[in-house]
This record gives structure tokens, sequence and C-alpha cells, in this order.
């Protein structure tokens, strides 16, 4: 709970309203203006609520200025070095992180879900074979309710830590059979021996022809990726989770919501477009005229994977995707792969070019992470549904909060009408 020690005083036509003012932990405070309307009859106007705090939250903490991020107060590069994905499930989900036994029994719960029922197999041949995998996401992930009815009642505690569970647990199957299916091969069931990561590119990759094994090295990429997405504070599609949640709909319902709006070129499409960028420029030899027009005023061109609308300065995150990125590509070369070879120049240029460093235009997490996607072999198309296995623990747990907020009402947004004043009906004929 924030305290509220000092407040604010709005004057309007000569009266005075007084507005508690609210300290967080860390960040800036908050006038909470939540009696506005019934005390003075007026409206904020925040349009995308870029200054608005819109709920109480003990999960994420952005700085944009000094470049951190923070999972339940861990800085994010911590932890996707020493930690794993799962135990990093853990810590967003319960707020602490696990002993060795916790963590054994939490990762065996989820080993234990990852299988889907065996009906849904029919739904994902009810798509067009060309469909995009967020669609087919959208829509199993939807139907989820249909087949796990036993934890949809959100006023029981214990059926939302079974949906909790079923849906860190199933998402990576269902983004893998999507792109099998798409792909127009067999579904690969998923294997209780492997990791979290490691069976994800399993399921992707692996066909019954032959003995597949992950690359470590691959494994160890894939679970920074999915560590390094899990949460970022109210973003689009967690806002979207969260609003969608204020109404009681039942979890997999609203998870299908985040996955919707994750699927905007915006929000997670991001790093498919900064690798449709690099294949635009085709070559090395063609950045310095890409870098030419970034730097025109008059041209709309803009690179894709630089700076970042939050962060001011460095995003953290992608300090630990370049690691990564050099690892992968390091494994897999990027000798007869020109897309790579352009990504590796720009990001040197880019960071030695005085225009980019005074802008604090540094390659961001989008950057690395499609580097590494396409290094691995995903088409584009597969971008944003990995994107959607990353964040769906953090879009559980910011629901689960939501849910057990006392204050917590359905969401209800006013707005500033600039549209007709009263008029009254014209008969047809007169019109």
């Amino acid at each position: 709970m924030t305290k509220t020690q000092r407040t604010a005083t709005l004057t309007l036509d000569g009266k005075s309203y007084e507005f508690p003012v609210h300290t967080p932990v860390v960040g800036p405070e908050a006038f909470d203006i939540g009696k506005l309307y019934a005390e003075a009859d007026v409206f904020t106007f925040d349009p995308s609520f870029t200054s608005t705090a819109s709920c109480e939250s003990t999960i994420t903490y952005i700085d944009g200025d000094k470049g951190e991020l923070l999972y339940r107060g861990y800085p994010i590069d911590q932890l996707a070095e020493k930690s794993h994905f799962l135990e990093v499930c853990y810590l967003l989900l319960y707020g602490e992180l696990p002993t060795a036994t916790e963590l054994e029994d939490f990762e065996n719960r989820v080993t234990r879900h990852t299988m889907l029922h065996e009906q849904m197999q029919n739904f994902f041949r009810g798509f067009r074979r060309d469909a995009h995998p967020m669609a087919t996401m959208v829509g199993v992930v939807g139907a989820m309710s249909a087949f796990y009815h036993d934890s949809t009642d959100i006023g029981d505690p214990w059926q939302r830590e079974v949906a909790a569970i079923r849906m860190i647990a199933k998402m990576p199957t269902i983004a893998a059979w999507a792109f099998k299916y798409s792909i127009g091969q067999p579904f690969i069931y998923p294997r209780n021996d492997l990791d979290y990561a490691t069976n994800f590119l399993h399921m992707c990759f692996a066909t019954p022809c032959e003995s597949y094994e992950v690359d470590p090295i691959l494994a160890r990429a894939m679970d920074r990726i999915m560590t390094l997405h899990a949460d970022h504070e109210q973003n689009a599609s967690t806002s979207t989770v969260r609003l969608a949640g204020s109404s009681g709909a039942n979890p997999f319902a609203c998870i299908a919501a985040g996955i919707a709006c994750l699927w905007g070129p915006a929000h997670g499409g991001a790093n498919q477009a900064c690798l449709e960028m690099l294949r635009e420029i085709g070559t090395p030899d063609r950045i310095p005229e890409y870098i030419a027009r970034a730097k025109d005023k008059d041209d709309p061109f803009r690179l894709m994977g630089f700076g970042h609308r939050v962060y001011k300065n460095f995003d953290p995150r992608a300090k630990v995707m370049k690691q990564s990125a050099d690892e992968v590509l390091g494994l897999l070369g990027i000798e007869n792969n020109p897309t790579l070879q352009v990504a590796t120049e720009l990001e040197r240029i880019a960071l030695e070019d005085d225009y980019f460093r005074d802008k604090k235009l540094y390659p961001n997490v989008d950057f690395y992470s499609g580097i590494i996607l396409d290094a691995m072999g995903f088409p584009t198309s597969m971008f944003t549904p990995i994107f959607a296995v990353s964040r769906t623990v953090g879009w559980i747990a910011q629901w689960k909060e939501m849910i057990a907020d006392p204050k917590q009402r359905i969401g209800r947004p006013r707005q500033l009408y600039i549209g007709a004043p009263h008029r009254d009906y014209v008969e047809v004929e007169n019109r």
C-alpha cells in the first residue's frame, strides 16, 4: 500500500479541492483524483493514459531515465544472468524467489500440465493452413475455457491457481502447434524430461522422422528471451488483460484478449518489424543510405529496433540479449546470412555514431531478439507468438493481483466528448 502524506490543491472557478498524494516505494508520486468527478464535476484528459496510474502493483517497476527494470525488486540483468525462466515465473506469481523445494514443486506442476486436451487438435485443424499463428493462438487460448471449465471460477483461489499453472504450462505447446500447423508438419507432443525452453524448441523443430537434440546455447538464449519479456509493467496488452479481467471474465478469455492486443505491430510486432527492415536494407553496403535517411527530418523512415518509448537510456534487457545474440551467432555463424551481416554491421555503426549516442538511440531488446529468432530458424510470423508465450506469466500475475485488490472495480475510462450537441430527430422527408 502506498503512503499518503501530503495533499494537492486544485482551484477551479474560485473553489479549491484537495486530493491525496500517494508516495510509492520508488518512482514519481501520484495525485489521487478518484473523487475529482464527484466533488468538482470535471474529468482529467490524458490520452493513452501516459500520465495516469491505473492501479497499485507490487510486480514490476521501470525507471526509463535510468534504464532500469525490476521484477519484484530484482534487477532484470541479475535474473537473466543467474536465474531461469520458471524460477522467474515463480517470483512474478508469488512475490519471492523460491526455495529449492518450492522451485522443484513448481517446475513439476508446470511440466505435468504441458499437454493439451486431445480434442484441441481438432480446433487447430479448423483454421486455414495459411492462418497467422497469432490468429490461431487467440482462438485456441480463448477456447481453453471450453476445455478446462473446472478452472474458470475467478472467485475460487484454487481455480485461479490451477488456471495460472495451466496457461504457463500449455502456452508453449499452443504456440509450437500453431507453428507446426502453419508449415504443414505433424504436432510434436511435449516431453517431461526437458526443461521449459528446450521443450518449446523441441516441439517447434523436431519431427517424427529422426531424433532432434536442442543445442544448450539455443535453449539458454530462448530462456533469456522468455525471462526478459516476462513482464513490463502496465503496457498495452497487460492493461488489456486487467481491463478484461475487471469485468469478471474468465482467465482464459482475459489472456486471449492480451494476445490479441500484443499482436499489434506497435507492441509485440516490433522485433518482426526490425527484422523486415534489416531485410529491406539487404546488404551491409546499403547501410549508410539508411543511416542518412534516419537522420533526415523530412524522411519518414526510421530505424526499427533502436530506442524505446519508455527507456530514455539503454534498454537494460538489450545488454543481456546482446550477449545471447553473440553466442547464438557464434554457434550458427552469419557468413551465408546477409540479414545477420546487416544487423551486425548496423549495430556497430549505431553504437559508434555520435548522432545515435547523443539521442540515446541504442539497440533495444527487439533488435537482438529478432536476430536470435531468425538465426534459430523461426519465421517472422512466430516472433509475436513467442513473445506471447513469454509474457503469459506477467499477464497472469497482473490478473491475479487485480482480482485480489479489494479496491478493484470494473474499468470504465471516461471521454472528452467533441461530437454534435443535443439535436432533435428530423423525419426522413424533411432532411
